[in-house]
């Protein structure tokens, strides 16, 4: 059990001085707690052999802003999950505010409600008050019971201030820059990144003391997230978010809560400052123990020499200075990096892609109006821009009628246009890696054969090397695909574009649920990758690093800049002096 942080890093071999102390819990002292704060006591979660963090007691101070990191498998969501109480430890105590905000990460779950009710639902006791008071209503003839239940459900509905809920909802979502006409709608009509400020609005609604946010930065544009890390900044109370974006946790994060050594340990600063304790702690252990190793060796050999002499005594002093030097094994990082190479069967003409007035409209809204552009082979173009721009719509439409498109049985990402010419060039062979990527792996399979179905020449071997490469190791490419997690689904779309080798790569927010390392390991990869790339990505590292062109979205029209991004922003600054 660690109480103290830095008992805990001792036992993980990972000490350094941290002055904070959290707060122990238990049934006896749960009253004496601040409301406004997390803590957590004991804490165990396993599945199987798999220890995610075991014992496990650490607080999460109110008025700070804690980034949950660690690898995709660390556990992260799970304890965000134990946090939020959607989730029962398998041993310990929580402790949380009476009213907390949490952001769910999945924008298809309200599709089929008004966005003001998906607002309102943050606060789960009004919103179950107002549904059963309305259930009731809509009973032909109240008796008794239900009069009683109306008074007590009416007494809630108060409490909770359920008599202002829309109109504090709307205030809520105008000040997140979701217009009035939107309140309406359902939640299926709109795109990704107003769907997240929504969701936002309703993990705030309420004025919650905590605020639990899984991947905030998923599916919004570079605008969004500077809006929100500014929200974030002046906001009052605790926050604890999980990010893939270490900008975003850099600029925001007062504190990195980091998950590895199967226990969480807590750094001050953001996330590059978290980066530079932990190696220089891991460093410095390293080298004590090499320099332990030495004199223990040294000692060894005294011994073996003069251990059948006279000099015993001497002896046996220097074996129990051995004893006292003796090295203990250091935890093991749980950290893992995949190794990303993406190959071209053969290369394709210089002439890869040819635009010539494209358009695409759906219904009276024009989209697209008018885009041409040349694609040469060896290009990498990002598209930037708001959400709701056209940028999955452009991607789509230069995907009609595209030849050898690497897709999985059944999964049609073609969208014809309306007009226009799209022209591929000789030896195209396109890899295509959709924004919606879990839905295009087919279920009711396992992992490795729903990759063998893309080479079937391939050895169990060859699928098992691939497979190891994105971190499925040993059965875990057995495992069913139904199972993925969103990162683990884009790993394995990831071995489909290692294993067909295409030479025209594209993505679509590819990064989404996708842990730090993985997402360095796909810059390389992209980088080195000597065929061409269209890439639609809110990472600024992947575009500032990858990019050589820039296709920008703005006011429905697409500004090509022929460039890197550096070059493109202070094109813009030259042009707004």
């Amino acid at each position: 059990m660690i109480v103290d942080v830095q008992m805990k890093m001792k036992s993980a071999g990972l000490y350094q001085a941290i002055p904070s102390r959290p707060v122990p819990v238990s049934a006896a002292n749960v009253k004496n707690l601040r409301v406004d704060m997390i803590s957590v006591s004991n804490v165990s979660m396993r599945y199987g052999s798999k220890i995610l963090f075991e014992d496990v007691s650490t607080t999460f101070t109110a008025g700070r802003r804690y980034g949950l990191t660690g690898p995709n498998g660390a556990g992260k969501t799970t304890f965000m999950k134990v946090l939020s109480g959607d989730l029962d430890p398998q041993k310990g105590v929580v402790v949380r505010p009476k009213k907390l905000g949490v952001l769910r990460q999945d924008q298809y779950a309200f599709d089929a409600y008004r966005v003001i009710d998906t607002v309102i639902m943050g606060n789960k006791g009004l919103w179950a008050a107002l549904e059963e008071r309305d259930r009731i209503y809509e009973k032909h003839e109240l008796d008794d019971a239900d009069g009683m239940r109306l008074g007590e459900l009416e007494g809630i509905i108060g409490e909770e201030d359920g008599y202002t809920a829309e109109s504090d909802a709307a205030i809520l979502l105008q000040g997140l820059d979701i217009a009035s006409e939107v309140h309406e709608r359902k939640m299926g009509e709109l795109q990704g990144g107003q769907k997240m400020r929504i969701l936002l609005a309703q993990a705030l609604f309420g004025n919650p003391q905590a605020l639990l946010l899984d991947e905030p930065t998923n599916y919004l544009d570079l605008d969004s997230i500077h809006w929100l890390e500014d929200f974030l900044i002046h906001r009052e109370g605790t926050l604890i978010t999980i990010s893939h974006d270490r900008y975003f946790l850099n600029n925001v994060c007062t504190h990195i809560a980091d998950i590895d050594y199967q226990t969480i340990i807590t750094y001050t600063g953001g996330y590059d400052d978290m980066v530079l304790a932990k190696t220089q702690v891991r460093t410095r252990l390293e080298a004590q123990n090499e320099e332990r190793e030495k004199k223990i060796s040294q000692l060894n050999e005294f011994i073996a020499r003069f251990s059948a002499g006279t000099r015993s005594s001497q002896v046996t002093s220097r074996k129990k200075e051995v004893e006292r030097l003796q090295t203990s094994e250091l935890a093991r990082s749980n950290i893992a990096r995949p190794y990303i190479r993406f190959d071209q069967l053969r290369p394709s003409g210089k002439h890869i892609l040819e635009a010539e007035g494209v358009r695409k409209a759906y219904g009276d809204h024009v989209v697209i109006k008018g885009f041409s552009a040349s694609v040469t082979r060896g290009e990498k173009i990002c598209l930037i821009g708001r959400n709701g721009q056209g940028k999955t719509t452009l991607v789509k439409a230069l995907l009609a009628h595209a030849p050898h498109v690497a897709h999985a049985p059944g999964e049609n990402p073609n969208e014809d246009i309306d007009s226009g010419k799209v022209k591929w060039g000789h030896e195209a062979q396109i890899g295509y890696f959709a924004q919606d990527h879990t839905s295009t792996i087919e279920k009711g399979t396992t992992a490795a054969d729903w990759l063998h179905q893309f080479d079937p020449k391939a050895t169990k071997e060859d699928i098992r090397g691939v497979l190891g490469q994105m971190l499925f190791s040993g059965e875990e490419g057995l495992k069913p695909t139904e199972a993925l997690s969103g990162g683990e689904a884009a790993r394995l779309l990831f071995c489909r574009l290692m294993m067909q080798k295409p030479n025209f790569l594209i993505f679509d927010e590819p990064t989404n649920h996708l842990d730090l390392e993985a997402i360095n390991a796909l810059n390389q990869a992209l980088q080195k990758y000597e065929g061409t790339v269209l890439l639609v990505t809110h990472d600024q590292e992947l575009i500032d690093e990858v990019a050589t062109r820039i296709w920008n979205f703005e006011d429905h029209k697409i500004q090509d800049f022929k460039g890197p991004y550096a070059e493109f922003l202070q094109s813009r600054v030259a042009v707004s002096r």
